[in-house]
């Protein structure tokens, strides 16, 4: 699989990363229902097997279950295939009420990264990002500057080797920016969600971040096995079934023809129309990596064909009609 250099830093990653918010499992605000953690490992063991050699999660999936799970991974997997990390922090939760709250206070920021490191049983962590400037997305955005010297600060002291930021706008960036070197950005990003290519994707090229593409399969919706009555039987604490305006009218229908059309395209090549919507995301130069989530190792393969798809300027024509009118700015969950 090709290596594409991630933003300034010395990490060269596959064009797939796995993403771990769907293996967290249950019992937490917003979980994709019960997991076996067993499924999870060998999905990820499987896929650092295939040749990604990134792993991407965050505090809060699972309120440290996911974390966990890929600690267990780095101790089953060889030193020299080692997949590199990258987590995030600023979502914290209450142990008792597990009720998720938001703080950019170093102190706050610099205590998840110590419970980062043990969960993970790793020394360093690659790549530590700023999971949301704030939130919810509409809640004022104070703080960045003290929560990246902090972990300016947790760089300086090796216990992380490079700063990202996830969800920040352009202006947020410029202030990121101003107060230490990062490395990327991780925003939302698929077919289904295109507002970043207004102006965050232009900043990023001009500004050389790398980018790290989140829900480009539309929390399962572009994965082409996402029914009508697939979706009416997900499990009541699925937070999709009621929380995401995407897997409800008026927008399913739309959003189901445009998966029909991706499945046609893949049926040419051969592979899944998930494996279209990550390539139509990753035909963006600017791009360096999708992420991406398997739940069993059986659905790896044809996530990864998406590495090596091309799609033609004949095919994005053709996806084209079926994109929605807006840019789409519907914020999934806690990604």
């Amino acid at each position: 699989m090709q290596k594409n250099r991630l933003g300034s830093s010395d990490f060269l990653i596959s064009p797939i990363g796995l993403g771990t918010w769907a293996i967290a499992g249950a019992g937490w605000e917003y979980s994709w229902g019960a997991q076996d953690d067993q499924d999870s490992l060998s999905a990820l063991e499987y896929a650092v097997e295939r040749g990604v050699n990134w792993i991407d999660t965050a505090a809060v999936y699972g309120l440290g279950h996911a974390e966990q799970l890929v600690g267990q991974l780095l101790c089953r997997v060889p030193v020299s295939r080692r997949p590199l990390v990258f987590t995030k922090g600023s979502l914290v939760w209450d142990p008792v009420t597990k009720q998720i709250s938001h703080s950019l206070v170093p102190q706050s920021l610099l205590a998840e990264i110590d419970a980062s490191l043990r969960r993970l049983q790793v020394e360093t962590i690659d790549l530590y990002q700023i999971h949301w400037p704030a939130f919810p997305a509409d809640a004022s955005s104070e703080g960045i500057e003290m929560a990246l010297s902090a972990l300016a600060a947790a760089r300086d002291q090796g216990k992380i080797r490079a700063i990202g930021v996830s969800n920040f706008d352009v202006a947020q960036l410029k202030r990121a920016q101003a107060v230490t070197e990062i490395v990327s950005l991780q925003p939302p990003y698929s077919a289904l969600m295109r507002d970043i290519e207004k102006d965050v994707l232009p900043f990023c090229e001009q500004a050389g971040l790398g980018v790290l593409a989140y829900s480009t399969l539309q929390s399962g919706l572009l994965s082409g096995s996402m029914t009508r009555e697939r979706i009416s039987q997900l499990p009541e604490d699925d937070w999709r079934k009621a929380r995401s305006a995407d897997f409800q009218e008026p927008r399913l229908s739309a959003n189901l023809a445009l998966v029909d059309v991706m499945a046609r395209i893949g049926e040419r090549h051969g592979v899944s129309a998930a494996a279209v919507a990550i390539s139509w995301v990753l035909r963006q130069p600017v791009v360096t990596g999708a992420i991406v989530g398997a739940r069993r190792p059986a659905q790896v393969d044809g996530l990864i064909a998406a590495s090596e798809l091309r799609l033609g300027a004949a095919e994005i024509d053709e996806i084209r009609p079926f994109l929605p009118s807006g840019m789409g700015t519907n914020v999934p969950g806690v990604a």
